[in-house]
C-alpha cells in the first residue's frame, strides 16, 4: 500500500512540475472554425423556393475578405449565385444571394478538402460541411 501512495505522490509532483500554460492547452482557439448554423438548415426538404439566401455560420471570427469556399458538388444540385457573396458585421456569418427552384434537390459544401477559403482570423480553414436540402414543389 505504502509503495503504491508513493508512486501516486511521485506522479503527481511530477505533473505538477511541468509547465503548461493555458496556450498550450486544447480549446475552442486552437481548433479550426466549424459550421454551426446554416440558412436553410441542412437535412430540410420543405424549403420554400422563394428563399432568396443561404447562410453559414461559423464557430469563431472568419476571414472576410473574399473568403469564402461555396463548393460546388454539380452543376445540378447547386443553386444559382443572383449577387455578391458577403459577410454579415457579425464576421462569423457568411450570405450568399441564391435563386432556388421548386421541387429540386440542392447539395453544396462549405469548404471541400480541395477548396478551404472560410478560414479564419488566424487563417485555419473550416472543418468541411455538407449542406443538403430539397425545396417543395
Amino acid at each position: 500500500m505504502k509503495r503504491w501512495y508513493v508512486m501516486v505522490v511521485a506522479a503527481m509532483l511530477a505533473l505538477g512540475a511541468m509547465d503548461v500554460s493555458a496556450a498550450d492547452m486544447p480549446g475552442v482557439k486552437s481548433k479550426p472554425p466549424v459550421v454551426v448554423r446554416t440558412v436553410p438548415q441542412s437535412g430540410d426538404t420543405s424549403v420554400d423556393p422563394s428563399l432568396g439566401e443561404l447562410r453559414v455560420t461559423f464557430s469563431k471570427d472568419m476571414m472576410t475578405k473574399d473568403m469564402w469556399s461555396w463548393v460546388m458538388e454539380s452543376k445540378e444540385t447547386f443553386p444559382a449565385i443572383t449577387g455578391k457573396v458577403r459577410y454579415l458585421d457579425d464576421r462569423r456569418t457568411c450570405v450568399a444571394p441564391v435563386k432556388l427552384e421548386a421541387g429540386k434537390t440542392y447539395i453544396i459544401w462549405i469548404n471541400s478538402q480541395k477548396f478551404n477559403s472560410f478560414k479564419d482570423t488566424d487563417k485555419q480553414p473550416a472543418i468541411p460541411y455538407l449542406l443538403v436540402f430539397e425545396t417543395k414543389q
